[in-house]
């Protein structure tokens, strides 16, 4: 089976220029040579600290930020290339759901009209068709077709990231790149849209690119899992693999820092020590090395690539044997 979605060595960089001149004096490397693949109907969960690359690499995926370096191949094709008008048709088959609901709708427009805007720019031209399929549309994320007519400040913000979904679907896309979609969320709704979400993969076949800062609420979405550190995938495989099993130091600092009901369950967190290094200027060698506890020399010096550990995972770590 070919993948809908295949990234080959991504990069994406921000220029750092200072003077008068604004002479080129660096770059921050936000997302420093991504590789990965999207099967049709899975999920990938995305999961790293703030700052770690994870928006910016969703985002340059959809060529909402123009890559640097590297390929993004959609059916195998290099959409990194393509034009305006080729990435128009691309865009039916790639959306996105943003992080914050509230700034991602424009006050000015009606729910309907912002979810019937995308079913105009691609064509769907009558009125009355149009409503009907707003109206659908709305259902199906368990909102009512009256909900059309009303204003994003008459919505609460699950009912304003219900919108944002509905958006997303308008077009019939085959993945979904879904940036943080319930972190602005009371913890009492999150759960309802989580579910939603996966309500909607099952029934329309949808790929997702799930970003979250939440290995709880990667665990319950995904079906493969990929960690990122300062704009590097360090680990990705099977979810529960890495729950159960984590290989990266960093994924065991990240999963032990996830809270557990059972007391009998629990384990102590692991304190990483120092800041996030700045991307802008990343450590030589693995990039962990100044906050992992069981860095050696190899590891200040020599960059770890990332190699199959098994069927099912890959891990850049010199210290798994």
């Amino acid at each position: 089976m070919k993948p809908i979605v295949e990234i080959q060595n991504l990069k994406k960089y921000y220029a750092i220029n200072a003077g008068l001149l604004a002479k080129h004096v660096g770059d921050v490397k936000a997302v420093d040579g991504v590789s990965f693949q999207i099967m049709a109907g899975e999920t990938l969960g995305l999961v790293g600290e703030s700052g770690c690359g994870k928006s910016t690499l969703g985002r340059t995926i959809l060529r909402l930020e123009e890559p640097t370096a590297g390929k993004v191949l959609y059916d195998g094709e290099n959409i990194v290339k393509w034009n305006k008008g080729q990435l128009k048709g691309m865009r039916r088959g790639m959306q996105m759901i943003f992080q914050d609901p509230q700034s991602s709708l424009d006050p000015r427009m009606t729910a309907g009209d912002s979810i019937g805007e995308a079913l105009l720019v691609h064509g769907m031209s009558d009125d009355k068709a149009r409503r009907e399929s707003i109206g659908e549309l709305l259902k199906s994320v368990g909102l009512e077709p009256e909900h059309a007519e009303r204003y994003p400040h008459e919505f609460s913000g699950g009912q304003k990231q219900r919108i944002g979904i509905a958006r997303a679907l308008a077009v019939n896309p085959r993945l979904i790149v879904a940036d943080e979609p319930v972190s602005a969320l009371d913890v009492s709704v999150q759960a309802q849209i989580l579910n939603l979400l996966m309500d909607l993969q099952r029934d329309r076949g949808l790929a997702f690119l799930f970003i979250a800062h939440d290995l709880s609420v990667i665990y319950h979405v995904s079906n493969r899992t990929a960690v990122m550190y300062l704009g590097k995938i360090v680990e990705i495989g099977d979810k529960t693999e890495i729950i159960r099993h984590p290989l990266h130091p960093y994924t065991e600092a990240l999963l032990s820092a996830v809270p557990c009901a059972d007391p009998r369950k629990r384990q102590k967190p692991i304190l990483l020590k120092g800041e996030v290094p700045s991307p802008a200027a990343p450590p030589p060698g693995c990039r962990f090395h100044t906050r992992c506890p069981r860095a050696t020399p190899m590891c200040k010096e020599q960059e770890p690539a990332l190699i199959p550990e098994s069927p099912h995972r890959s891990v850049a770590c010199h210290l798994i044997k």
